[in-house]
């Protein structure tokens, strides 16, 4: 095997554009006065949807790396108390955070020193390519309803 090839395929996973939108311009440019709106039977506003994209990545990305974390209860530590964000600056500022740990997340993944079929020590049998792509695989899942309630809040307003 070619752990090289499967480095960058696993990056190519991470950051979308091939089978879908890039995820960066996904997050970037949801409309953030939309962030807080429902559409239809659509169950999750933006801002559920980012800030448990957010959450749940960060908490994959830090059981991968820190033997002490704990995660979240579930399922409500995984999603924000309110449907809508506190402030203008909140979403910018999910979105940075979101892609800081994306960043962390491809980061490992690029890293030769990873083993990637190593298990996580303190784990139950996971092993660092198994979180990665499960970043790769929740995440792509939920920027596809991101794309999808971004398109019926923005049939709505112009109708």
């Amino acid at each position: 095997m070619d752990e090289g090839r499967l480095r960058e395929q696993l990056i190519a996973q991470l950051e979308g554009g091939q089978a879908y939108t890039p995820v960066e311009k996904i997050v970037r440019e949801f409309p953030p006065g939309l962030a807080g709106k429902r559409s239809g039977k659509i169950g999750h506003t933006g801002w559920e949807l980012l800030e448990h994209l957010r959450i749940a990545q960060s908490d994959i990305l830090r059981f991968t790396v820190d033997s002490e974390y704990v995660s979240p209860e579930w399922p409500a530590g995984y999603w924000p108390a309110s449907c809508e964000p506190e402030h203008e600056r909140a979403w910018g500022a999910s979105v940075d955070a979101f892609l800081g740990d994306l960043a962390e997340v491809k980061r490992i993944a690029l890293d030769p020193q990873t083993d990637l079929c190593a298990e996580i020590t303190h784990g139950t049998g996971q092993t660092v390519l198994r979180e990665i792509l499960l970043v790769a695989d929740h995440n792509a899942y939920h920027l596809g309803q991101l794309m999808q309630l971004r398109r019926a809040l923005e049939a709505e307003v112009s109708s």
